[in-house]
């Protein structure tokens, strides 16, 4: 069975607005590393769609973008997606799958995916964790205050989680790679 890893970009106050970080090489390196480790992404509906609106024009060409990008875009072209949705059933994009049953279907593709599976939608973490089906995050903690929002598992949880911490890496652009494990 593989681990379920949550990954995502945050400000020092919890804002995890996409347009906040530090989108950079390094950055990117990052997240292109974390893809090369596992064998599936998992996303939300929202999280998809606006993922599927630009990275496969990236992938092939359309888009103008540095190495760094176009090398994270062409192996996410690559890589299976899986996409939780109640309301979207069909997913175009290459090599996408759609998940029904939240707790059954992420369970599965755990038990289906040695290598792993990254987790990269914030509101969908909220939910798995309330079900207990994460067990790594590797965060990107960005020296940045947003003060707005949205902000980490702002819905709550139904208790504190309490992490071991893995390592914690600063880049030079000042981000720290933060990588916890669940105590279970």
């Amino acid at each position: 069975m593989g681990r379920l890893t949550f990954t995502i970009n945050l400000t020092l106050d919890g804002c995890v607005d996409h347009q906040e970080g530090i989108a950079d090489d390094e950055t990117h390196a990052f997240f292109t590393r974390l893809m090369d480790e596992s064998g599936a992404m998992l996303w939300g509906r929202v999280t998809y769609e606006m993922t599927e609106s630009y990275w496969p024009a990236v992938a092939c060409g359309d888009v103008e973008a540095p190495a760094a990008i176009r090398e994270w875009a062409v192996k996410l072209e690559a890589k299976p997606k899986y996409v939780v949705s109640s309301a979207r059933k069909d997913f175009p994009w290459t090599n996408s799958h759609h998940i029904a049953d939240l707790r059954t279907g992420v369970q599965r593709l755990k038990d289906a995916t040695p290598a792993g599976v990254l987790l990269c939608s914030g509101k969908l973490a909220t939910e798995l964790d309330r079900l207990d089906l994460i067990d790594e995050y590797k965060l990107l903690v960005h020296p940045r205050i947003a003060g707005h929002g949205p902000t980490l598992y702002q819905g709550g949880l139904p208790g504190t989680r309490r992490l071991e911490l893995v390592s914690a890496k600063p880049l030079r652009n000042g981000v720290v790679a933060m990588h916890y494990r669940r105590e279970r």
